[in-house]
């Protein structure tokens, strides 16, 4: 067999054996160790480049910010500060239909600024929000969909962990990465505060629901009580980056610092604690540094394989412009999606892709934002969306079916797919911050 055909089998290889359960480096690393091995009939080889995989992953200067800023995500939940955000968003929607929704969304995008994770988002508001909005007797599907829409911002809206992974693929910085991320996020937030409002209007059966009058209304110490320290956050992190003030590792590491005062103040953490969060950002670093190594093995094979450049001939004698590649690169996203998480599909397409994306003079942070919301979307959709487990398996709660969930999900993907359009034909919503 020829390398081309090698790489098309090993590619089929990985995403077989992830289906199949295979853990996701293991599948990335082992199958492109042996198909270097085959094509190039040198285990020597593999060895070697197996060994500056490894080398390129864990001695970058900006991997550091995985670790800290996974320490920074788990340090404010313990804090209890998505709690606190939720409940003043309530404040501010109360008076509106279907605002307790708006109100997670909202909350959801600001605690995604200081988490970075689409599966804690998920975790955390199943607990706060469905529960408040099944005692305000909102239609049960629509209150999982709003949780399991507004969870993937935590992808989106910086600090991520899939922007943090592209950003190693594609060899980009961490930093321009989180702030293009900043001006879709907000979009996407206000598409699904938008689309709230519009099911409300045009389909209240759908939503449901009563609104809400409270009794009393939160006091102003209150409200600056719970939303100060997260704000503070949010400066220190995200405002270091963009004014060049800090690294995003030193901003990692200052929103670490921040976040564990904040706690200690709230009398969240203790001595145990601290260590137990230390342990857990340690697991979580090293499965991440282990999916960066294998994606780096298995770049390197598809290099080998010379298949992007196959891909490019491809598309360049078939005559396809940057629409119809756009339209390749979205189908085979949203294919993968409904069997795949969105690490695997990231790992597994972004770099097929990034020559040919180089090549027509477009920008790769750019990209980095399409591919990741692209991707981000198949948390939402069956049989593998992600979001959507987390969400079931957190509710425990028999009223609420799997199928439920994922069709009140089912909206908000759609919401989704309309923000991914408007960002690939404007650019300059992903890159405005940086220009």
């Amino acid at each position: 067999m020829s390398p081309v055909e090698i790489g098309l089998l090993s590619i089929v290889a990985i995403v077989v054996l992830i289906y199949l359960g295979v853990y996701i480096p293991i599948a990335l690393g082992v199958v492109s160790f042996v198909a270097i091995w085959i094509m190039r009939d040198n285990i020597d080889l593999s060895f070697a480049l197996l060994k500056i995989a490894i080398g390129d992953s864990a001695m970058e200067y900006t991997f550091a910010t995985i670790p800290l800023f996974t320490f920074m995500g788990l340090i404010v939940s313990k804090a209890g500060l998505g709690a606190d955000i939720y409940s003043v968003m309530n404040q501010g929607f109360r008076r509106i239909t279907g605002g307790i929704g708006m109100a997670t969304v909202g909350a959801n995008a600001v605690f995604a600024a200081v988490t970075g994770s689409s599966i804690a988002s998920a975790s955390v508001f199943s607990k706060m929000s469905v529960p408040e909005m099944l005692r305000h007797r909102y239609n049960p599907r629509f209150a999982v969909g709003v949780v399991a829409g507004s969870s993937v911002l935590g992808m989106i809206i910086p600090p991520s962990a899939m922007l943090i992974i592209y950003s190693f693929v594609a060899e980009q910085s961490v930093g321009e990465m989180f702030l293009a991320g900043v001006v879709p996020g907000i979009l996407l937030a206000v598409a699904y505060v938008v689309a709230i409002w519009l099911m409300g209007r045009f389909t209240p059966a759908f939503v449901g629901g009563e609104i809400v009058e409270e009794a009393t209304l939160m006091p102003w110490p209150e409200i600056a009580a719970k939303t100060l320290p997260i704000l503070a956050l949010i400066v220190v992190v995200l405002g270091g980056i963009y004014t060049g003030w800090t690294t995003p590792v030193e901003a990692g590491a200052a929103g670490s610092l921040l976040g564990i005062v904040i706690a200690a103040l709230r009398g969240r953490i203790n001595a145990r604690s601290l260590w137990e969060t230390v342990l857990e950002t340690g697991h979580i670093t090293a499965a991440i540094l282990f999916l960066i190594t294998a994606a780096s093995m298995y770049a390197r094979m598809l290099g080998i394989a010379g298949l992007p450049n196959e891909l490019q001939a491809f598309l360049s004698a078939g005559q396809f412009d940057f629409f119809w590649v756009m339209v390749i690169l979205v189908v085979l996203m949203l294919f993968l999606g409904t069997i795949l998480d969105t690490a695997s599909i990231i790992l597994i397409v972004v770099p097929l892709f990034l020559p040919l994306i180089e090549s027509m003079g477009l920008s790769l942070v750019w990209f980095g934002i399409v591919a990741v919301v692209a991707a981000e979307i198949g948390l939402l959709t069956p049989p593998l969306g992600l979001s959507c487990f987390v969400i079931k398996a957190t509710l425990d709660d028999d009223r609420i079916s799997l199928k439920d969930v994922f069709l009140g999900a089912l909206p908000f993907a759609g919401v989704m797919l309309i923000v991914l359009i408007l960002l690939i034909r404007f650019p300059a919503l992903s890159l405005a911050i940086l220009n």
